[in-house]
């Protein structure tokens, strides 16, 4: 039986990261976005009418808020994001995609697709299943270690 060097695995995972993230960002180019701006409009795409909040895209993709105000406002300067005081409550602001963000809709989806086809194409089906239920149980367990971090630092 043969030992996996677990520092090894930590590393290689923030090697996949960051070599996906520079490679989807060589494949936005042409359209002048960037990984995170990509799959944040399109987040916000989805939301319709009702539009979503900060709050909510900081909950959905776990980035800091400054730098999700940042890559907004970078967004909104693109003219592909408007914001709108939210109805109930004037603190609050609403962010809705633009008729400029819903044009560049159908190709950031379909460049989405073509890069999850590619980036793929090396697993198999069950591989794909496998590989699946292994990040999401990281997941679980790192959001287990997270919150038992936070109530330790909040008792001491």
């Amino acid at each position: 039986m043969t030992t996996v060097d677990r520092s090894q695995l930590i590393r290689d995972n923030r090697w996949i990261s960051i070599q996906m993230e520079q490679w989807v960002n060589r494949t936005l180019e042409p359209v002048g976005l960037t990984a995170a701006q990509s799959s944040i409009l399109l987040h916000v795409l989805n939301q319709g009418e009702e539009g979503t909040s900060l709050t909510a895209i900081h909950r959905a993709f776990g980035y800091s808020m400054p730098t999700l105000s940042g890559m907004l406002k970078r967004l909104r300067e693109k003219g592909y994001l408007r914001v709108e005081p939210c109805a109930d409550d004037d603190r609050c602001k609403k962010l809705l995609g633009t008729e400029k963000g819903r044009r560049l809709r159908r190709e950031l989806e379909e460049r989405s697709r073509q890069m999850e086809e590619r980036l793929y194409s090396c697993f198999t089906s069950q591989e794909l299943r496998d590989l699946d239920a292994l990040q999401r149980k990281l997941l679980g367990h790192l959001s287990i270690l997270t919150d038992e971090r936070r109530k330790e630092t909040m008792r001491s």
